[in-house]
């Protein structure tokens, strides 16, 4: 049938259009006459000329044409109708392609008299040859023609140049007058007339001013009392052109559609005395039902002494759902277009045909929607399905984080988004997003567990009715897949380290000591060593810090710890704990300078609250510290003072103080610290001092305590070293090793640091053997087939002592016996 198909269907001619082929486009209708000119079917000129154009069943497009409808031919009982469809992608129809549909339908025999109630317009046509006027019906009826011709009193009139019969004036009777109108006035007025050889016509849409809603038996009808003058030879008769159709009577209980109307309205029906039914059948979409198709839809048809009522079951065949919106809640309304043919005789008009076409859609009623995620963990992909929808849904766009894109864009966020269709004709729209995809939301929830959060909006469209809505999608999956931060500590000499791995649920979660966050900025406020290369976190803190926790001291040593705690970056939840502790030598208490000054720092112990380190004192308790933190006291002090005792043998002097602290009124201490110094005695000479002018500056050997250190740098910018994760380093053979030797204590521009021998052993123990020297008194190894290359030092942000650094490259080589590698 191509594109278009047609059928007859009695006095109507419907022409349906292929959704499929006409899916997604721009339509314009026209009606082709005679002569081939097309007449453009608008709303008004549709109800004019007995033309309706429907879009319904998800999409479907149908054009009714009456059989007296303008621009038609009709012929024997024969009418035929041209339609011609534009169809464009554009609004504008620019490059549209052009269709056209002839049908022709016999319909007869005519009944004296035949009303159509269309969706859009009403239709009366009676036969010329019409039964005289009945002054009950019209008591007034000399004053329809008086109207008509007011200077001349006669019922007949003789045209002397009138040879065809056409309509010449239509006289409306309301409640407070009548109004006249010639044909042309008429036409304007949005009526439609028309005469046949045998039969005149008045088409009249809903919207007519001449219109009046009167009511008979509960139920409003649209209905118009009308009087039409036609010419016929040499006479102008007067028919009844009355017509009511009615505009509700449907109720809705129990599930069920009840469609009542009344029979024999009295407006049809002025005149009459005698009434009987002929026929009444029924159907859907203009197709009649036998009472057995009836039963098996479990329709009821009741025709009673005043009124046919129809019952149709909510949701029965024939009809459909369409989708509806309504405060933008997603709903339906089930649509079904039933239609009455009621014949009767009565002792005026003879045999009368009355067609009722009715539209009836139900109520909105909200349709919840069903959200199924089906995770795919072996595809690492969220996999969310959304429906059940009817076919006149489509999907437009979403929004994802605030941003809105189309359904072709979305696969660029990583969304990808799919229509499945079920053999019922519904269907529900897939999407499918990566759990790694960066519009996932990530969350640690509890042990191994993380939560993968989709937060998404769906927009729809309706179709014809161009509604929208939106659908919130929020789905989480709890995938057993988080990986948590884990540490390891150490400590050196002076400091506390703390090396955590991360893992893959701690990408906002922030370093805390103590109550403060751990930025760059606090840790060089504190003198912290902070680094984050993405995978390790590492901080290095000093033994005297304010934020280690001092756990015990004895002669032993000093049991130190450093915490930290990763806490959530939204809620600043606790989320990981992390601690080292170590020992830490008594003597990093305690300085003996040579000079004679002792420098001693006492610690609080974790658990003594209410100790308050400004009021340490020594023995003599006029000396006060001279720095002071939350959990440290530093003295320094000559061994002469403070109240120090002091002993002598034949080697040693020992010092000796102690660091007190007493509460208000007490003169018991709570805290005391002792401390000694030792000083050897190696002789006693005496000094005479002569002053003499400075000689120049010499160097000359000597002994005293430097603090060094080593370090393998990663290129030769000496930019980046290996960290003590990072060991033991592995390479290839004959590649450059980067060495750095660092002068660390003391911080004196006026010492330079030179190296004198420098070597490598198979193991750690620097005592070790085998060994291979690669500095020797200062210069390279002749004996080296690959030299040792010295690199100069410049002064940067780092090196503010050139002086006190030696950089030098070492190739990698390997220790062997004969043909074998030695290994540790």
């Amino acid at each position: 049938t191509g594109p278009m198909s047609s059928e007859c269907l009695g006095n109507i001619l419907r022409i349906t259009l292929s959704a499929e082929y006409f899916e997604d486009k721009y339509l314009s209708f026209s009606v082709v006459d005679q002569s081939g000119i097309a007449w453009e079917l608008h709303e008004a000129m549709a109800s004019q000329c007995g033309y309706t154009v429907t879009y319904s069943n998800w999409s479907t497009i149908e054009v009714r044409a009456s059989a007296l409808s303008c621009h038609s031919r009709l012929e024997k009982d024969v009418f035929t109708v041209t339609i011609q469809i534009k169809a464009s992608h554009a609004p504008d129809m620019k490059n549209a392609t052009t269709h056209l549909k002839s049908a022709s339908c016999y319909y007869g025999p005519w009944s004296p008299r035949e009303l159509v109630c269309e969706s859009n317009y009403m239709e009366v046509s009676v036969r010329r040859e019409v039964p005289q006027m009945v002054k009950d019906f019209i008591q007034d009826e000399p004053e329809d023609w008086t109207l008509a011709f007011p200077e001349i009193k006669l019922q007949v009139f003789f045209l002397v140049k009138a040879r065809e019969a056409s309509i010449w004036q239509i006289v409306f009777h309301q409640p407070e007058e009548k109004k006249a109108l010639l044909v042309s006035d008429a036409w304007s007025a949005g009526y439609g007339l028309n005469i046949t050889d045998t039969r005149v016509l008045l088409r009249i849409p809903y919207a007519a001013a001449q219109i009046q809603l009167v009511e008979d038996q509960g139920i409003t009808f649209s209905a118009v009392r009308s009087s039409t003058f036609y010419k016929q030879r040499w006479m102008i008769l007067m028919v009844d052109t009355a017509v009511a159709c009615p505009v509700d009577g449907v109720d809705y209980t129990n599930k069920t559609i009840i469609w009542t109307v009344p029979k024999y309205i009295q407006m049809l029906s002025a005149g009459a005395t005698s009434f009987n039914d002929v026929l009444l059948e029924a159907g859907v979409d203009l197709h009649k039902l036998s009472a057995k198709e009836m039963a098996s839809r479990k329709y009821v048809l009741l025709n009673d002494l005043n009124a046919i009522t129809m019952k149709i079951p909510i949701g029965a065949k024939g009809g459909y759902y369409k989708t509806s919106v309504s405060s933008g809640q997603h709903g339906a309304k089930y649509t079904i277009n039933p239609f009455l043919e009621h014949q009767w005789e009565d002792n005026k008009w003879g045999l009368t045909k009355h067609t009722i076409i009715k539209e009836i859609e139900t109520p909105f009623e909200q349709v919840e929607l069903v959200i199924t995620n089906n995770l795919n963990l072996s595809a690492r992909l969220m996999n969310v399905t959304v429906g059940t929808f009817l076919p006149d849904v489509e999907l437009v766009n979403l929004t994802i984080e605030g941003t809105t894109v189309a359904v072709a864009e979305a696969v660029q966020r990583g969304c990808l988004i799919y229509e499945i269709r079920y053999v019922n004709g519904s269907k529900a729209y897939v999407i499918q997003v990566p759990l790694d995809a960066p519009s996932i939301k990530k969350e640690y929830t509890r042990a191994d567990t993380r939560a993968y959060t989709l937060n998404v909006t769906l927009a729809f469209v309706t179709h014809p009715t161009s509604e929208t809505f939106t659908v919130p999608v929020v789905t989480v999956s709890a995938v057993k897949d988080a990986v948590l931060p884990s540490a390891r500590g150490f400590c050196d000499g002076k400091n506390l380290h703390l090396i955590i791995a991360h893992g893959n649920v701690d990408q906002n979660w922030l370093p805390f000591i103590s109550d403060w966050h751990l930025t760059p900025e606090v840790a060089e406020k504190y003198s912290y060593n902070l680094r984050d290369n993405g995978t390790h976190l590492a901080i290095s803190v000093p033994l005297f810090s304010s934020h280690v926790n001092y756990e015990d001291f004895n002669t032993s040593g000093i049991k130190a710890s450093l915490h930290l705690t990763l806490k959530d970056g939204i809620t600043l939840a606790n989320r990981r704990d992390f601690s080292v502790s170590c020992i830490f030598s008594p003597s990093e208490l305690i300085q003996c300078l040579p000079n004679g000054t002792v420098v001693i720092t006492a610690v609080k112990l974790v658990g003594v609250a209410d100790l308050d380190t400004s009021l340490f004192v020594l023995r003599d308790r006029r000396c006060k510290p001279s720095l002071v933190t939350e959990k440290t006291a530093t003295f320094k002090f000559s061994v002469n003072t403070c109240g120090t005792s002091r002993k002598f043998n034949s080697t040693t002097m020992t010092y000796q103080n102690e660091v007190l602290y007493f509460r208000p009124g007490s003169g018991t201490p709570v805290y005391q610290l002792k401390f000694v110094c030792w000083y050897a005695i190696k002789q006693t000479v005496d000094v005479q001092y002569e002053s003499k002018k400075n000689p120049p500056p010499s160097i000359k050997p000597g002994f005293g305590s430097l603090a060094l250190s080593l370090k393998l740098f990663k290129e030769k910018s000496y930019s980046e070293a290996y960290q003590e994760f990072e060991h033991p380093v592995v390479t290839y053979l004959r590649e450059a090793l980067y060495f750095e030797v660092e002068l660390l204590q003391p911080k004196d521009a006026r010492l330079e640091l030179n190296l004198d021998d420098c070597w490598a052993t198979k193991s750690q123990s620097q005592d070790s053997l085998p060994q291979w020297p690669v500095l020797i008194n200062g210069c390279e190894n002749s004996k080296d087939s690959h030299r040792t290359v010295f690199h100069e030092v410049n002064h940067s942000l780092r090196v503010k002592f050139p002086q006190h650094l030696k950089r030098f490259e070492v190739k990698m080589f390997a220790f062997v016996q004969g043909t074998t590698l030695l290994q540790e």
